[in-house]
């Protein structure tokens, strides 16, 4: 969706924020798919299938949300529709299991079985370590597993995987195309960005009347959770959390009775107007 100039020019402080929250991480993950298969790489894609997604019904709703979203995106990479499973049984040979810590079952079990260490992730803000397990429990030959410290982490780990499949964090508000690929493996290791110098990252929407105002109004009807979904989207796909709405005309909680869950069920902190 490229947003027309007006419109694009009152949003220059939402992207510039939106620019540097990346840089207030620890460690940037290195790139860790690549196209090539090796018996030791994970195949999210290979020889035109998929690897299913397995999530435990028990985690956060949002998380739940955001693993639909890396379905469609390795759909838009791949052409193939990976399947999401909320039960252990009736498994597959390598599957791609998301979780967060002391929320879903699947995760938990994990760590009680010793498959994956919490060390590193237990007490952590906003945390994922994302790692290859070998036979992770009965039937599945290899997982490529997601661990998130808590709901954030989770979802960052999701949406950094989608970056390294070739899902730029600015494909809808900047129509930037995904590269077609059939073949996506990942190397082995602890691939994770720690822990975030700044606890609290996010975008102010700067002078939003008349030219986003307008924008929303004409596709969506209002400031509404529909708008929202692809605001939130962008600030945790840049591994933000926080948002301060600018409201000329407008308030957050009473445009649409949604846009306050919405927020709450993606880990959006939200700050108040001036």
């Amino acid at each position: 969706m490229i947003l027309p100039q007006k419109t694009t020019s009152c949003l220059l402080i939402f992207l510039l924020v939106l620019a540097v929250i990346n840089s207030t991480y620890a460690n940037n993950s290195d790139k860790y798919v690549t196209p090539i298969a090796s018996k030791k790489n994970f195949p999210i894609a290979s020889k035109g299938s998929v690897s299913s997604i397995l999530i435990s019904d028990d985690d956060y709703t949002g998380v739940k949300r955001v693993v639909g979203h890396l379905q469609t995106d390795i759909f838009t990479v791949t052409g193939s529709k990976p399947n999401i499973m909320m039960t252990d049984s009736a498994l597959e040979d390598y599957v791609i299991i998301i979780g967060t810590l002391g929320k879903s079952k699947i995760i938990d079990k994990l760590v009680k079985t010793g498959k994956i260490k919490t060390k590193d992730l237990k007490g952590k803000w906003e945390k994922f370590i994302t790692q290859i397990v070998e036979n992770p429990m009965p039937g599945v030959e290899k997982a490529l597993v997601i661990t998130g410290s808590d709901k954030r982490g989770t979802i960052y780990g999701i949406y950094d995987l989608s970056n390294q499949i070739g899902i730029h964090p600015w494909h809808f508000w900047a129509d930037v195309p995904a590269k077609k690929q059939s073949e996506l493996h990942v190397i082995p290791g602890k691939h994770t960005q720690g822990e975030p110098k700044v606890k609290y990252r996010g975008l102010f929407i700067n002078d939003e009347a008349p030219a986003l105002a307008g924008w929303a109004k004409e596709n969506y009807g209002n400031f509404n959770a529909q708008f929202y979904d692809k605001v939130f989207e962008l600030i945790l796909r840049m591994k933000g959390n926080y948002m301060w709405p600018a409201m000329w005309n407008n308030a957050f909680n009473d445009d649409d009775p949604l846009n306050r869950p919405l927020a709450d069920e993606y880990g959006i902190v939200m700050g108040t107007s001036h």
